[in-house]
């Protein structure tokens, strides 16, 4: 299915009969990667998974910020013209629905973060010697071939203009927007995750009002799928309760 925002196409499915769920996919991938999730919560829920701006088959996003995307989501939402019962959000998904919710541009009842990013995270002084050295390089023009040794390999995948929009959204830190999250919200984080670590959703817990952590054992950054049967049963409970 198609929706248009700012002449963008965006593509998205919806599946199934019911409460409606949305489904926020993480960075660099789409709503296929919902896949297992989707084909599960139809059978009870309306499913609906969107390839967000610049990603999967959606056309693509020059430099967008965190809010670009959230004022999507408001756009998107208002476009469906249906209640939203609850969010899954994985890793960069994360990011979008914690800014939405955030800035107070909607609402809804049940809110799953999965594996989610929006935590500055710890650095050490090797990382930001290797920022600092890059920034030096480029400032007097270094060679392109220079300079990459200096980016990781998903960001030298991406376009110029998606390049714009991860140096915008990676550097965020929306810790100070946790507090206005209403929603009754779940956070599963994986126990071996090294994208977005154990501190980073202990730190969701303690600053979401209404909300509880369950780490799932021996599961990294795509802990849904890693542990695909644990938190199958977990969510379906949680949006039943």
């Amino acid at each position: 299915m198609e929706f248009y925002y700012l002449n963008k196409k965006i593509e998205y499915l919806a599946e199934g009969e019911g409460k409606t769920v949305l489904l926020l996919h993480g960075f660099m991938a789409n709503k296929e990667a919902f896949t297992l999730v989707t084909n599960s919560l139809k059978k009870n829920y309306k499913v609906i998974a969107v390839d967000l701006p610049g990603f999967g088959k959606s056309d693509e996003a020059d430099g967008y910020s965190v809010l670009d995307y959230a004022l999507f989501l408001q756009d998107f939402i208002e476009y469906l013209n249906e209640e939203i019962y609850a969010v899954i959000a994985h890793s960069f998904g994360g990011r979008v629905i914690i800014k939405y919710l955030g800035e107070k541009l909607g609402n809804v009842q049940k809110l799953i973060l999965v594996d989610s990013a929006g935590i500055r995270p710890k650095r050490s002084v090797k990382y930001y010697i290797k920022i600092y050295s890059y920034k030096i390089l480029k400032k007097f023009n270094a060679s392109k071939k220079r300079l990459s040794k200096y980016g990781s390999g998903d960001y030298k995948m991406l376009s110029e203009g998606m390049k714009r929009t991860f140096v915008k959204v990676v550097n965020e830190d929306l810790s100070k927007y946790l507090k206005n999250i209403e929603s009754e919200t779940l956070i599963i984080f994986g126990e071996n995750d090294k994208d977005t670590p154990l501190y980073m959703a202990k730190k969701f817990e303690k600053n979401i009002k209404n909300s509880a952590l369950i780490v799932l054992k021996d599961a990294g950054h795509f802990s849904y799928i890693d542990k695909f049967y644990e938190f199958n049963v977990i969510v379906n409970s949680f949006l039943k309760s």
